[in-house]
């Protein structure tokens, strides 16, 4: 078996007036990430390691910000459309390890609901995408509340 390993981080900065998406759902926030598309960090983290695993570029080269096409599109595609270019290359996602950095809002209650939405879309069970989230304890631009950060971790095998 074949194995690569890829790793993803995406920072945005937070705005009132744009609502917040990590993990593919809609989180109830007095902020929200400002980017081109929805700006789900935690996604955009994902397709990153999972392109980079594979030598593929990143989320930019394959989805870039100066394109119309791109302009508020749901994360969710995005998320989509990378696991067809780790399909094509013969591969499948084996397991995701992530990481969320933001004050607020608290995330816990919202983990199933983005393993299950993550893991949908990869094709792979809940028990199979891990989403964790930590504060900054209020230093840096985390903790002022101006932005956050996702960190993923991903593990693809070579489809036999």
């Amino acid at each position: 078996m074949s194995f690569r390993i890829g790793s993803g981080v995406d920072f945005h900065q937070l705005v009132v007036g744009r609502e917040l998406w990590l993990g593919g759902i809609h989180i109830p926030a007095e902020k929200g990430a400002l980017g081109h598309s929805d700006a789900d960090v935690l996604l955009h983290a994902i397709c990153d390691a999972m392109l980079g695993a594979l030598a593929l570029g990143d989320i930019g080269t394959h989805f870039p910000d100066t394109s119309a096409e791109f302009k508020g599109i749901d994360s969710k595609i995005l998320l989509e459309r990378s696991m067809a270019l780790v399909r094509e290359e013969g591969y499948r996602v084996v397991n995701v390890d992530s990481t969320l950095c933001l004050e607020k809002p608290k995330i816990k209650p919202y983990v199933p609901q983005m393993q299950d939405t993550i893991a949908t879309i990869l094709d792979l069970t809940a028990k199979d995408v891990s989403v964790k989230a930590t504060t900054t304890e209020k230093m840096g631009f985390v903790g002022r509340e101006e932005g956050l950060v996702a960190y993923a971790t991903v593990l693809l095998e070579r489809i036999s």
